[in-house]
């Protein structure tokens, strides 16, 4: 693979590690991340989440909700989402914080908002390599079957990038053709490193 991937929702769980995932079984050279303060899972009620700090491991908020409550988690898909997460790395991470993760050719966004705070990031940072990096954002709603579809249209619009001679050449015509194809509108933005 000739590109470089970052995924990025807000609490690094579901959306961008479905897509991490996904793309990373497909060979992709893929890393995922959040960007809210913490990393929150649902909880009992809507006014009581689980919350945990960006870098504190899947497999200890598993062992931790096992604990609480096992039986819901198991219900809402909660155990089987950290089980996979922990597959595919260690511990959640934060977006803000991944300047020494290096550069991305291509991020994708899976909530307007995130995206919003990914651009104004990458905007406060000092544009040392004059690098291009493309900014996509696919709404996906935060549900698990909604990350499951998220996931394979995100994998779908990487290959089509990877299959392109440049994406800077046709991105808009990639871009075109993804959303005909796949009846969702793409918010997009090229930004540097």
């Amino acid at each position: 693979m000739k590109y470089r991937y970052a995924m990025v929702c807000s609490s690094n769980q579901n959306r961008s590690m479905e897509a991490h995932f996904l793309l990373k079984k497909q060979g992709f050279d893929v890393s995922s991340y959040g960007t809210g303060a913490h990393v929150k899972l649902p909880g009992p009620s809507l006014r009581e989440p689980n919350v945990y700090d960006f870098g504190y491991p899947y497999k200890q908020m598993l062992d931790d909700l096992r604990r609480k409550d096992p039986e819901l988690y198991k219900r809402n898909g909660i155990l089987p989402m950290l089980k996979r997460n922990s597959s595919v790395k260690l511990a959640p991470q934060r977006w803000q914080d991944n300047a020494a993760d290096g550069s991305f050719d291509v991020v994708f966004t899976f909530e307007e908002k995130v995206f919003d705070i990914v651009i104004e990031d990458l905007h406060k940072r000092d544009p040392v390599l004059l690098k291009t990096v493309l900014v996509i954002n696919l709404e996906v709603k935060d549900n698990h079957e909604e990350a499951a579809v998220g996931g394979r249209i995100a994998l779908d619009l990487c290959e089509q990038i990877e299959a392109a001679e440049s994406w800077e050449d046709s991105i808009d015509d990639i871009l075109a053709s993804f959303e005909n194809k796949h009846r969702r509108k793409l918010l997009y933005s090229i930004s540097f490193y």
